[in-house]
């Protein structure tokens, strides 16, 4: 089916520990090598995870349904965007990283600040506007030890 996206977010049952999630992030960059899948990983202080992964259908999907979304570390996992993508966001990285804010995530997932006249419930945010925001996000911040070959 060609190049595929999906970006989810979850909550950890209990914060990783750093040691807990440089494990994490080793058993993901293997796994991903091996099935050609690139991707960011944001993790916020109080356990909040959101992952954008990218590659062939089969496999991205394989990888979500099949391992992630079964992962008993982690619940209420929601996919925020997927599609078919014409390049990789990240094609550099079998898994970026980047340890975030709440403030940060809420701002992705497109939630209304509460001092905002706008209703307030959540708008979230389309495929395309997530991975601008992404790209934004990373951009902003301290990237070194994140690219594989400083990792």
């Amino acid at each position: 089916m060609g190049l595929y996206q999906l970006l989810y977010q979850s909550q950890s049952l209990v914060p990783f520990a750093p040691a807990e999630l440089s494990a994490l992030l080793k058993q993901a960059r293997t796994f991903n090598r091996g099935h050609h899948i690139t991707g960011l990983l944001l993790y916020t202080p109080d356990g909040r995870f959101f992952q954008l992964l990218e590659g062939e259908y089969e496999e991205v999907r394989n990888l979500y349904y099949n391992h992630i979304a079964l992962d008993p570390r982690h619940f209420n996992c929601q996919i925020q965007g997927e599609g078919p993508c014409q390049a990789r966001t990240f094609a550099d990285w079998s898994m970026g990283f980047r340890a975030t804010t709440a403030a940060d995530l809420r701002r992705l997932l497109g939630h209304v600040l509460p001092d905002s006249p706008a209703l307030l419930i959540p708008r979230p945010h389309t495929r395309p506007e997530l991975l601008e925001l992404l790209l934004e996000l990373v951009a902003q911040g301290e990237t070194e030890g994140w690219p594989e070959s400083q990792a």
